[in-house]
Formats: C-alpha cells, sequence, structure tokens
C-alpha cells in the first residue's frame, strides 16, 4: 500500500478523534474525576442570595466582626466582644471544595465570646467557612476562604 498524504490526514484524523473519545469516556467513568457541584439546589441558593447580601451589609454595620485564629486545638472564631454571647445563635457551615464528604455543619452554642471548631474536624487546605449568625432578631453572615 503506498502511503501519501490523504492516508497521513485520514490516519491524523483518527488518532485526534479516537485521543478525544478515550479522554470524555476516561473523564465520565472513572470517579478520581467525580466532581460535584457547590450545592444540591443550586436555583434555590440563588433566590435566597439577596438575603445573604444584606446580611453582610449588617455585618459590616458593625463596629468589630468575627475574627478567627489558629491555634493547636483549632480554629477560634470570636465574636464582637460588646456582645452578650449568650443570646447570640446560629450556624458555622465548613464546606472543603476538594471533597465533600468532609462538609460539615455545627450550631453556635458557646458560653463565651469565641467559638471553637476542633483540630480533629479539619484537615490540611482549603475550607470556606460561613458563619450565619444572629443577635437580638439581627441576621449576620461571615465568609471567609482559609488554608488550614
Amino acid at each position: 500500500m503506498k502511503f501519501n498524504w490523504g492516508t497521513g490526514i485520514v490516519l491524523a484524523f483518527i488518532g485526534f478523534i479516537s485521543f478525544i473519545m478515550y479522554f470524555v469516556i476516561s473523564m465520565n467513568f472513572n470517579q478520581k474525576y467525580d466532581h460535584d457541584l457547590v450545592t444540591e439546589d443550586y436555583y434555590k441558593a440563588e433566590l435566597g442570595y439577596q438575603e445573604d447580601i444584606n446580611k453582610q451589609n449588617n455585618a459590616k454595620g458593625l463596629e468589630e466582626d468575627i475574627s478567627y485564629t489558629k491555634t493547636s486545638k483549632g480554629i477560634v472564631f470570636k465574636f464582637p466582644y460588646n456582645f452578650d454571647s449568650k443570646k447570640i445563635t446560629g450556624k458555622v457551615f465548613l464546606y472543603r471544595p476538594s471533597n465533600k464528604q468532609l462538609d460539615f455543619e455545627t450550631p453556635i452554642s458557646i458560653s463565651e465570646s469565641y467559638l471553637l471548631v476542633p483540630d480533629k474536624r479539619l484537615l490540611d487546605g482549603r475550607w470556606n467557612i460561613t458563619i450565619d449568625w444572629q443577635y437580638n432578631e439581627t441576621s449576620y453572615l461571615f465568609k471567609k476562604s482559609i488554608v488550614y
């Protein structure tokens, strides 16, 4: 068989199409490449976005916002010092972008002016932290991305 330009172009197309098909099939069926959406109910969460903006604006109006420090026991979140810690309610949501199974949510229950997230619940890497909290019927929202 004689090998000419036409044969070479056809073989190149077949090779390229084979590579693309291999890539598409391996990305769809390999569990290593299985990535989920940030939230399951994306559109429902989008409808409540204005409420989150209002909560963040309430937090900007505070003299002092939530601060955090990394300690040997975990992450310590300090609420504003002039607030009565017994009246603070809400929840803390820690989202791990790389692994959905590591996400967790915990209610805020504090007796001091700080909240401790234990070190045993946190792995090294990036975490997106959302603290949705209320004080005297006013809602606030704190969002931060940290590397632990």
